[in-house]
């Protein structure tokens, strides 16, 4: 778990980020659940983004997102989920203890 320290961290380090992914009508599958991984393999840190027309609230997408690809939820601030994992390979960000 991400104590609150280490999310003010994360989300500092998130604000300047866009969103890679966007969440639509079909809410999450399995597919963008494997392509989430990967990218937060390769950056450790990413948005995404929740449209309009998603017939999901944001926090069961949020929630199926960070399940899905056992990550951490950094926030939920409008329709943009921030969401953080540790990278095995090409970690750079040290959170503070």
């Amino acid at each position: 778990m991400l104590t609150g320290k280490q999310k003010r961290f994360l989300r500092s380090k998130a604000h300047h980020l866009s969103a890679i992914f966007q969440v639509g009508k079909g809410g999450t599958n399995e597919n963008m659940i494997e392509q989430i991984k990967e990218a937060l393999e390769a950056r450790e840190l990413i948005k995404v983004s929740v449209l309009q027309n998603c017939e999901y609230d944001k926090d069961e997408v949020a929630k199926a997102i960070t399940k899905g690809a056992k990550a951490q939820l950094v926030q939920v601030i409008g329709n943009t989920i921030v969401v953080y994992k540790a990278s095995k390979e090409n970690a750079s960000l040290v959170l503070p203890r």
